[in-house]
């Protein structure tokens, strides 16, 4: 009996993935093949994200190589916001950079005054230009935990013999990490739908993902978006899974945990911390400088969207928490499984076998917030449960046997032992899904209809209608909801947390 909800969670992960993935396969029409268009948006898809991975991680080494060796006043919160671009609503970050990089943005502008021709961020170049916004600060937190995991004693030992820490050291650490970390910024470029939505669309410039939405809105055609979706889910299936199995081999030993006194800093360090800060800090402050005067100019109606994504968060929020921690609790290979399973099946993917499978019984439309908040759960759930089994796991092997002795188990042992303990993980979990959920802009933009809609779908048709004005004061109020969102969450999961 004590398994059940453990097996609960997991049928219903199942089916949201495993699931839906049949679904879309029975209806796809395999007979028919691939259009040539479809065969060019497999091809940017691909292409677009191994350039995306393979500009953010090459860019990320000298960041991270800057960080692991400057000690400056700052450098905490440098590294905290460089978390960040993870929890911004996609479409806030895109209208920062069209605000910089766009036809009236700031880059033109300055082009313009020396004579050179403007130049365009839609198409393929803007799709890597964001994502690279977006996955830089991740390859940079990913690669600095490889530099800061390298005991402070073998610098030691290269300073006093006059090594080369950079061919002895630094090199076989990025070899160890860096295709890890090219894999999963990968894997995350291979399922961006409000990206190539925004920037991207042009027969040159279309995504998988976009393709089925394509083929559901517009063209109806539910044969050829299901087959689509079959390749999305191979697409990230495999990149998911040679992602897992990429893991490093041989480390460097363990230290004393000292502190690494660096003495080989280098002049351009300043200029790669400078770069990067300005790179992330001057979208979000265009978003701010053109957002607050246009919120006077936002349609009322944005309120009430704001309202269904706010209703839409909390329940995603519930409901991805209450699967994370019932599988945390279980543990083992079900955790294990369940934490992967969504990333391989996209939130497009599960909303196309969903509209499938809905479709003969309702009118998926009206069931567009239901559906999104379950698919906004599960795709969060991967985050949750990084979060949460680590540090049930943690909690029982600390207090398992102390619980035994007391005769603690069942309801008793979460209540008195568990939940006090997994208060700052539960809020920073909390947080994550509620911020992802709220700047969502994936399977509603499959499902909704013209009355209801999400703050980020009106913020996109404001965008579409070039209701620019308005469209940045949406931007500022979802940035506000989403970054609240997180705050609140994470700090009510830390507030009088004693353990």
């Amino acid at each position: 009996m004590r398994q059940l909800p453990a097996w609960g969670a997991a049928a219903l992960v199942a089916a949201l993935t495993l699931g839906t993935l049949l679904a879309v396969a029975l209806r796809a029409e395999v007979g028919r093949g691939l259009s040539p268009g479809d065969w060019a948006a497999i091809r940017f898809t691909v292409l677009q994200a191994v350039a995306s991975a393979v500009l953010s991680v090459a860019l990320a080494v000298p960041v991270a190589r800057a960080l692991a060796r400057r000690s400056f006043r700052g450098r905490g919160l440098l590294v905290m916001a460089l978390g960040a671009p993870f929890i911004l609503p996609v479409i806030v970050a895109v209208l920062g950079l069209l605000a910089v990089f766009g036809r009236g943005g700031l880059v033109n502008a300055g082009l313009a005054q020396i004579g050179v021709a403007p130049v365009s961020i839609y198409g393929a170049g803007g799709v890597v230009l964001a994502h690279v916004f977006f996955n830089l600060p991740l390859a940079v937190r990913l690669l600095l935990q490889g530099w800061l995991a390298i005991p402070a004693e073998r610098f030691r030992l290269a300073a006093q013999l006059n090594a080369p820490v950079w061919r002895l050291l630094e090199v076989p650490m990025l070899a160890r990490t860096v295709p890890g970390a090219l894999l999963v910024v990968f894997l995350i470029c291979l399922t961006s739908f409000a990206v190539a939505l925004t920037l991207g669309g042009g027969p040159r410039a279309t995504t998988v993902e976009l393709a089925i939405w394509q083929a559901v809105r517009f063209d109806f055609d539910l044969g050829r978006a299901a087959l689509l979706a079959c390749v999305q889910f191979a697409l990230c299936a495999v990149a998911a899974l040679v992602a897992w199995r990429v893991t490093p081999v041989d480390g460097f030993g363990s230290g004393l945990d000292r502190v690494v006194a660096r003495w080989d800093q280098r002049p351009a360090d300043w200029l790669w911390l400078a770069g990067v800060a300005l790179f992330l800090s001057l979208p979000l402050g265009m978003v701010l400088w053109r957002g607050v005067p246009g919120l006077l100019a936002m349609p009322g109606d944005i309120w009430v969207a704001a309202g269904w994504s706010l209703g839409v968060a909390t329940g995603s929020t519930v409901l991805c928490l209450t699967l994370a921690l019932t599988l945390a609790l279980r543990g083992g290979w079900m955790a294990s499984v369940l934490g992967v399973l969504p990333l391989a099946a996209s939130a497009l993917v599960m909303g196309t076998g969903l509209f499938v499978m809905l479709r003969p019984f309702a009118n998926p439309t009206a069931l567009a917030l239901p559906v999104a908040l379950v698919v906004n759960a599960v795709t969060a759930l991967p985050f949750a449960l990084r979060v949460l089994t680590p540090a049930v796991a943690d909690i029982r092997a600390s207090y398992g046997q102390m619980a035994a002795l007391l005769g603690l188990r069942g309801a008793a042992l979460l209540r008195v032992v568990i939940l006090p303990r997994l208060r700052r993980p539960l809020g920073f979990a909390a947080g994550l899904t509620a911020a992802l959920s709220i700047g969502d802009l994936g399977v509603i933009a499959l499902f909704a209809s013209d009355t209801v809609e999400t703050l980020p779908l009106a913020m996109s048709r404001l965008m579409g209608a070039y209701r620019m004005d308005a469209a940045a004061g949406a931007g500022v109020l979802l940035l506000a909801l989403a970054m609240g969102a997180f705050w609140i969450c994470d700090r009510g999961g830390r507030m009088d947390a004693d353990v």
